[in-house]
């Protein structure tokens, strides 16, 4: 190989690295994790950043041992559960295509959200138009690294919007310091919002989008672990970055209200940057909704549609067509409903929580199995009784919050 190629291939490798780390990164910050910390920041104002630090701490054990797992071994999740129980990985895609999919239909109904706020259009025009800019990442040659630019530019831009704003409101930094360690409100109210933090940052198909488009790049074995531990640390601490600064800015407006009044909870985002910013505020309130939306169209498409290669082999050989079938779908279904399938993303919230535990599980049994991960790797053991932990604590709000929802649906 000459030094020029070398020199070429290291840099793709690079390029891949980052770019795993911000698809994780923004398909965890969509729409929906943005309406969340709003919400709940609203709700807990300063406390909240316990909420966060907790959060952050339980995805950081989850993600860092599903990726190592899946990339030393060079297979993608299913293809890692159908070896630890043969048929598993089946069910596995199933329940992960399909969480991608019906939150996919909100991620659409986000991009509409965000052209109406930041633009003015119809929300049904907006909702198109995202579907489109998605279905042009994979029309281009080199599909994965413009994924790779995107979200690297559009996670950027939302870091930057979302810092103005924090400048310009001010927010009590010193008592959110204190009330993430000692929240004022106490630590049991605040368990519901861990367990949704938890799910919208590794939950689902979450987690995998880094790992798999890792693998796609060929960043595997055991030769580069060093690297595969950067990038996923590196989108953990961009997903981080996002949320810390989200609620510092909209902690700075909640503070101020006064009389008993709430930010509007159709749009609170967007509704704490009007108040903190004006109508500046609002129309960059929208720039983040729409970069939002659009990243994380973009990883949800990509990462469900990966699951889905262990069913047939044509899936594998026409990736980019399936993807866009995959945004077409989801863009036509969220135009026809007109706004969020609620009943949908009841369940679908419900099956996530239960996903992240099964998943995790699947990954750590893997991680001690030879036949998996090959003779020479030795998964630290100090992860393993973290993800062990992980597991249990996951796997019991899960089920709680999925009898809870479950008995909203049936009640």
């Amino acid at each position: 190989m000459s030094e020029k190629t070398a020199a070429s291939s290291k840099k793709k490798g690079g390029g891949a690295l980052l770019g795993a780390a911000f698809i994780m990164a923004t398909s965890a910050i969509g729409p929906g994790f943005l309406t969340q910390t709003a919400q709940f920041t609203g709700t807990h104002q300063a406390s909240f950043g316990f909420v966060i630090l907790a959060s952050i701490v339980l995805a950081a054990i989850a993600q860092i041992n599903i990726w190592r797992v899946l990339c030393v071994s060079g297979l993608r999740g299913q293809d890692v559960a159908n070896k630890v129980l043969p048929g598993l990985g089946y069910v596995v895609s199933i329940l992960v295509a399909f969480g991608g999919l019906v939150f996919n239909i909100g991620n659409v109904g986000g991009g509409g959200l965000g052209f109406n706020t930041l633009l003015g259009l119809p929300t049904k025009v907006g909702c198109t138009l995202a579907g489109i800019i998605a279905i042009a990442v994979f029309l281009i040659k080199d599909a994965k690294a413009a994924m790779d630019n995107l979200a690297k530019v559009l996670g950027g831009i939302m870091i930057i919007v979302i810092f103005v704003i924090i400048i310009v409101v001010k927010p009590p930094v010193g008592d959110a310091l204190v009330n993430t360690v000692v929240p004022s409100t106490g630590y049991s109210k605040l368990v519901p919002a861990i367990i949704t933090l938890l799910g919208g940052t590794v939950g689902g198909y979450i987690t995998f989008s880094g790992a798999h488009r890792l693998i796609d790049a060929g960043i595997t074995g055991k030769e580069n672990l060093k690297e595969i531990n950067k990038s996923s640390v590196m989108g953990i601490g961009i997903a981080t970055l996002v949320r810390i600064f989200l609620f510092l800015a909209i902690l700075g407006v909640v503070v101020k209200l006064t009389d008993g009044a709430t930010l509007d909870s159709s749009n609170p985002a967007a509704d704490a940057f009007r108040l903190g910013a004006g109508e500046i505020g609002y129309r960059f309130a929208g720039l983040v909704i729409l970069c939002a939306a659009i990243t994380s169209i973009i990883g949800a498409a990509y990462t469900s549609v990966s699951f889905l290669k262990t069913f047939h082999p044509a899936i594998s050989e026409h990736e980019n067509w399936v993807v866009i079938g995959f945004i077409i779908i989801s863009t036509i279904i969220m135009l026809v409903i007109g706004t969020t399938p609620a009943t949908l993303l009841i369940l679908a919230g419900a099956v996530n929580g239960l996903i992240l535990p099964i998943t995790l599980g699947i990954c750590l049994i893997a991680s001690k199995n030879k036949k998996i991960v090959g003779n020479d790797y030795n998964h630290p053991t100090v992860l393993l009784v973290l993800g062990v932990i992980v597991v249990i604590i996951s796997a019991y709000l899960g089920i709680t919050t999925f009898m809870s929802n479950m008995g909203s649906l049936l009640g």
